[in-house]
């Protein structure tokens, strides 16, 4: 069931790829005790806070669901609420200190274990694919959850 060199549609390609990061970005999430969709607010948040709309849109939940996130991922000691200082009745999310570093260390080592992922490909073909995956992306609204590594100043030499 597929092999080296392998010719793939591209439905297939792009499911298949999907299932791969998600198990990796999966494994990285539970060995730091995280579920992927903590990861994924952690990381959301390292930008900036946001408002929980917006909160919402860019990480495509629904209003019960970001809340239950939110509510478990304070529990932890990850984020809180704070008021928006431009709208004191809008409620924004942010990282504690807790958070920042966490949201730091899990962002470096998923990243580490995301480049592996093309590891066979050379770097030009890399380019290629991160070229055309960043139309797709692009094409499709997807917003920006997890900061873009490559372009990262703060990326590890």
């Amino acid at each position: 069931m597929g092999g080296v060199g392998e010719n793939l549609g591209v439905v297939a390609a792009l499911v298949r790829t999907s299932f791969l990061i998600s198990a990796v970005y999966a494994d990285s999430a539970r060995d730091h005790g995280l579920t992927p969709q903590q990861g994924q607010l952690l990381c959301a948040l390292m930008s900036r806070p946001y408002r929980m709309s917006e909160l919402g849109t860019t990480m495509r939940l629904a209003k019960s669901s970001l809340t239950e996130l939110v509510d478990r991922t304070a529990q932890r000691g990850l984020v809180e609420r704070e008021s928006d200082p431009s709208d004191g009745r809008v409620v924004r999310v942010a990282l504690t200190e807790q958070g920042v570093s966490t949201a730091e260390v899990f962002y470096a080592e998923t990243c580490a274990r995301v480049a592996q992922v093309p590891g066979g490909l050379s770097a030009g073909e890399r380019g290629v694919l991160a070229a055309l995956l960043g139309r797709v992306v692009g094409d499709n609204g997807v917003g920006a959850v997890f900061p873009d590594w490559d372009q990262d100043v703060h990326r590890p030499a």
